[in-house]
């Protein structure tokens, strides 16, 4: 008789052990970052929606906590299993939603490197032939001239300037390279054929391309764009920005996209005193700063609310570009949407289903990152990359990403 009653407990403990672990999301509840900012409307949705399972419940209280000898009252949301058994606790930042202007039309940008760009090395005529100073230094393509003898490089045409008291003298070089400073000593080399003294290095103190823009806060005019990092289209390095300004594009073409070839949206835009904006950041989740003239960029009427990444969820959504000539909506799936403990520009896998937007561009095509990805009514996300494999498919960023770099 016990061993029946083992037998049937046991049972019983394996058939809910399968129930739950299919009916709950353990592995997105874990992925979520310690500290998120969510509304009240996304928890209620959480719950209705079903968002990490049947039996999961989420709920938002209060905590007194001592912080250095001071009392402060913490909001935490908690994630519960049949609403009893903790999951897991997070500290969150109740909010009653972040308005935007809706993006999706083409951008120009026009980027000022901080420092020069090293995009490889040359040769210096002097009086004992042609030579190389960089023989043997750790300079490599991509790095970034930041300083010499400790000045900062404002643009190309000042370095003649600052090596043209060297006289010859082993001077000192400061690189950036993945966001670390790299010291390297070297000796100028005399060029006779121009009298000046060169250390035989190309550089380029300037970039410029075109993507879809996001959003603009409607509290400070503050934009997202890109939804990835602008970089050299030689070395492919990330280009730190000094400043920068964006422009209105005029769509003049369309590649569409192919396996194995991706396309592009063929624009046109005149730099000069036409900007519409100042860019102050360049970063791996996008363009930001400031519009300063909102017409033609945006309309009045378009505002959305800001979703975070706890309400994206598998299914319908609306990716907003303006690849006709007008903006409009298009249909898509979003296929994954990962929960992301850190930042990623690859947090949602999306496909294009509009047969429209198909026939237009053959799916996601370069100069559409940025697009705005709409769910439920919520800006939730940007395009960033498509897949090379399948123009139909390609990568979306949450705008929480965007939105924390636009401040």
């Amino acid at each position: 008789m016990k061993k029946i009653f083992l037998k049937i407990v046991g049972i019983t403990f394996a058939f809910l052990f399968i129930i739950i672990t299919t009916n709950v999301e353990f592995s997105n509840i874990l992925s979520l970052p310690d500290e998120v900012v969510v509304t009240y409307d996304e928890i209620s949705n959480i719950n209705k929606k079903n968002t990490f399972g049947k039996y999961v419940s989420a709920n938002v209280y209060n905590e007194n906590v001592n912080v250095g000898g001071e009392k402060q009252t913490k909001t935490k949301l908690s994630f519960k299993l049949f609403g009893i058994i903790p999951i897991r606790t997070l500290t969150a930042e109740v909010s009653k939603g972040v308005d935007v202007y809706l993006g999706g039309i083409p951008l120009g940008f026009s980027l000022k490197t901080k420092g020069a760009i090293i995009i490889g090395e040359s040769t210096i005529q002097t009086e004992n032939g042609y030579v190389t100073a960089l023989k043997n230094k750790n300079i490599k393509s991509g790095d970034i001239l930041y300083k010499i003898n400790g000045t900062i490089i404002d643009d190309v045409d000042s370095i003649p300037e600052l090596l043209k008291d060297c006289n010859g003298e082993r001077i000192q070089l400061t690189l950036l390279r993945d966001d670390k400073e790299i010291i390297v000593e070297l000796v100028p080399e005399l060029d006779i054929s121009a009298g000046d003294y060169k250390l035989g290095l190309w550089v380029r103190d300037d970039a410029s391309g075109v993507g879809t823009l996001t959003f603009v806060n409607t509290d400070n005019n503050r934009f997202g764009a890109l939804g990835h990092s602008i970089t050299d289209f030689e070395t492919g390095v990330e280009i730190p920005v000094s400043d920068g300004k964006i422009y209105k594009c005029s769509l003049i073409g369309i590649t569409k996209g192919e396996r194995g070839k991706p396309g592009e949206l063929r624009c046109l835009f005149m730099q000069g005193n036409n900007y519409k904006g100042l860019v102050d950041t360049n970063c791996e989740y996008g363009v930001y700063g400031e519009i300063t003239n909102l017409e033609g960029l945006v309309d009045n009427n378009k505002m959305v609310q800001i979703g975070s990444r706890m309400s994206v969820k598998p299914g319908k959504a609306k990716l907003i570009s303006s690849v006709s000539g007008v903006r409009e909506e298009y249909d898509i799936e979003i296929i994954k949407a990962s929960y992301q403990p850190k930042s990623s520009d690859k947090s949602m896998v999306i496909r294009v289903t509009d047969s429209r937007l198909l026939g237009l561009t053959g799916g996601i095509v370069q100069g559409m990152s940025g697009s705005p990805i709409i769910q439920d009514g919520k800006l939730v996300g940007a395009v960033t990359h498509v897949f090379l494999s399948d123009p139909t498919k390609g990568y979306a960023v949450y705008v929480d990403w965007m939105l924390d770099n636009a401040k």
